[in-house]
């Protein structure tokens, strides 16, 4: 019998979980089976009871249930704790281990994939939702001259950089602001509010977007949206969108579980849509 994993969601028939981690798997020689669980939308606990009393390993977690994957943890990593939410759940007897990889595989691509240094650049983010809050403190982690947060409601971009300037472990300078407010352009432009869900352009200047600069949407799959749109407008030619975000947190999660690390280039490759 192999390891059994799964995603659970709903929807879920989207996700592309299952086409990443059975890649990993033939390329590290691990023998696993993945799939993908519908969960009702009040039935996250009683679905995942099931999937561990069949012999389930390990989950990867997306919408909706990111937040009933935190309250049904029993012992939450720290990335999970910063970011309030969980993306990856590991069983062992009675004990549910959960993780947040979203954040640290937001770096690593932009870092390693795209060859974009956040060390000593100004970085702007848009959203204050559960995105930002993970991505807070791998962000912090590269150090970088300021890290900007900037949303529509001021006061949760404002809470945002207080939390993370409670939490950092370095002196970055980390500041909430609403889009009007926003001043002076960045090397690293992160767009991690939903509006690519909603194909809606968010209420931010161009003025924003340094020549040369990185423009990054952490939704993927839906070409050139909104926002890469304005930065293209701007004339910014490193446009990226979260393909590689989504293969590196799924590299993170296979590693945790499994012990060995893939390389993402080739489910990179695979999934990649583009930017046009």
């Amino acid at each position: 019998m192999s390891d059994r994993y799964a995603v659970i969601g709903n929807p879920i028939e989207q996700s592309k979980s299952p086409l990443i981690h059975t890649a990993f798997a033939q390329v590290m020689g691990q023998v696993i089976h993945y799939t993908k669980l519908l969960a009702p939308l009040d039935g996250f606990a009683a679905a995942v009871d099931a999937f561990r009393a069949s012999g389930g390993r390990g989950m990867n977690v997306t919408a909706p249930f990111k937040l009933d994957a935190f309250a049904y943890a029993t012992d939450l990593a720290p990335s999970a704790q910063m970011a309030g939410a969980v993306n990856a759940m590991k069983f062992e007897g009675d004990k549910v281990y959960a993780e947040n990889f979203d954040g640290v595989g937001l770096v690593r691509d932009v870092v390693h994939n795209l060859q974009c240094p956040l060390k000593g650049r100004r970085v702007l983010i848009l959203g204050a939702g559960g995105a930002t809050r993970g991505a807070l403190l791998p962000l912090l982690a590269e150090h970088p001259a300021e890290l900007v947060i900037v949303n529509r409601t001021v006061a949760k971009a404002q809470e945002l950089a207080a939390l993370a300037q409670q939490h950092q472990s370095g002196q970055v300078p980390v500041v909430g602001l609403g889009y009007e407010a926003v001043q002076g352009v960045f090397d690293v432009v992160l767009n991690a509010s939903s509006s690519s869900l909603s194909a809606e352009l968010p209420p931010l200047p161009a003025s924003v977007f340094r020549p040369g600069c990185l423009a990054y949407d952490l939704t993927y799959g839906k070409g050139l949206t909104p926002f890469l749109k304005l930065a293209q407008q701007a004339g910014v030619t490193h446009l990226a969108d979260g393909v590689g975000m989504l293969a590196e947190q799924a590299a993170e999660a296979f590693a945790w579980w499994r012990g060995v690390r893939p390389d993402t280039a080739a489910v990179i490759q695979k999934l990649t849509v583009p930017l046009v």
